[in-house]
């Protein structure tokens, strides 16, 4: 089952960073942006997260939530959450089971070897569950700023 634009997602839950259960279902009322990166700590990963956690309050005035997601254990999540001192909950998908929900992981190629890994993707969900939107093989630079343009138009419509 894949997800398509304009139907509900199915609540989810997952492990996150603070110490906490997420569910999908927690933030009824206010949009949600999932993104999905390959690895914390690695460079593209905290670009990409630095340049969500720099627009946050951007991403508060247009009531979105922002969660991302990796495949890396709760306190790889931790470490990376406190040294990069990001300003939203990062979940740890050990399982795999929000990353196959929302069919990110791909077959990728690293130094000529094939393996399986998260494509970097973004998803926008409206404040009453819905896919609006989705960014999938994102490039980071311009990412954020796309995904804060389309989370500030949804609100105000």
């Amino acid at each position: 089952m894949s997800l398509r634009i304009g139907q509900p997602v199915p609540d989810f839950t997952a492990t996150a960073t603070g110490d906490t259960t997420l569910r999908l279902s927690d933030f009824k009322g206010k949009q949600v942006v999932v993104y999905f990166y390959p690895k914390a700590s690695t460079p593209g990963c905290t670009t990409e997260g630095g340049d969500f956690r720099d627009r946050k309050s951007d991403f508060d005035a247009a009531n979105t939530v922002i969660l991302g997601v990796s495949r890396d254990g709760i306190r790889a999540q931790e470490n990376f959450k406190t040294k990069q001192s990001f300003n939203f909950e990062l979940i740890s998908d050990k399982d795999e089971s929000v990353c196959q929900l929302f069919d990110v992981i791909k077959l990728k190629k690293l130094y000529g070897k094939e393996h399986l890994g998260i494509e970097r993707s973004t998803f926008l969900i409206d404040a009453d569950g819905n896919l609006v939107r989705e960014w999938r093989g994102v490039k980071v630079p311009g990412h954020v700023q796309d995904v804060l343009e389309a989370a500030q138009e949804l609100h105000a419509s």
